[in-house]
């Protein structure tokens, strides 16, 4: 007994980041809960921003630290811990989306069949009711998922255009294009 006294007095428990990673890659539990609420905010504002779903983003923040838990054994520290996570949180929600996508009906999110750009309501052909005023968030909600994406990933969250290419298995053209009309929709709907 007095031995695991004085192993736990010896042993802080500070919630320094560094030491609660290896503790939670460890299995401790504890550990895991002070990661947990130290980058649940960042996580779900995170994929908030992806899906524009706050119930599916608060889904997809759970699986994200599920499968932190289950991977923690791989992290091996190259980037910080925090930089490890938001990598594995876009790839939940992108590899969501995946699974999502051949769930439904392969056509059935493009933009031209949802009515391309003239669909959104403030941002084209239009216009808003008055009072209606528009911050970037909800300006980002009407913004057509491809172009939403890449403007997260890009402009939010400071991945180049390569980097965005990969993740989601496009060219880099096609997330430049996709950045530059995300741009223009949100201009558009915040001069209003």
């Amino acid at each position: 007994m007095a031995a695991v006294a004085i192993i736990e007095a010896s042993t802080p428990h500070t919630g320094n980041g560094d030491s609660d990673v290896a503790r939670a890659a460890a299995g401790d539990r504890g550990a895991f809960e002070r990661l947990y609420r130290q980058h649940v905010n960042r996580v779900f504002s995170l994929c908030a921003r992806m899906v524009s779903d706050r119930a599916r983003a608060e889904e997809l923040t759970q699986d994200v630290f599920v499968r932190a838990w289950e991977k923690l054994h791989l992290f091996r520290g190259e980037s910080s811990f925090s930089t490890w996570l938001h990598r594995l949180a876009v790839n939940v929600v992108l590899n969501a989306r995946k699974v999502d996508g051949r769930q439904r009906n392969r056509f059935e999110e493009t933009d031209d069949e949802a009515g391309g750009m003239d669909a959104l309501p403030g941002v084209v052909g239009m216009p808003l009711a008055p009072g209606d005023l528009l911050d970037l968030e909800d300006a980002m909600t009407r913004l057509p998922p491809g172009a939403r994406r890449v403007f997260v990933l890009h402009d939010v969250e400071g991945y180049k255009h390569e980097e965005i290419a990969e993740m989601l298995g496009v060219t880099t053209g096609a997330t430049k294009a996709q950045l530059h009309r995300a741009r223009l929709l949100l201009r558009e709907a915040l001069n209003r």
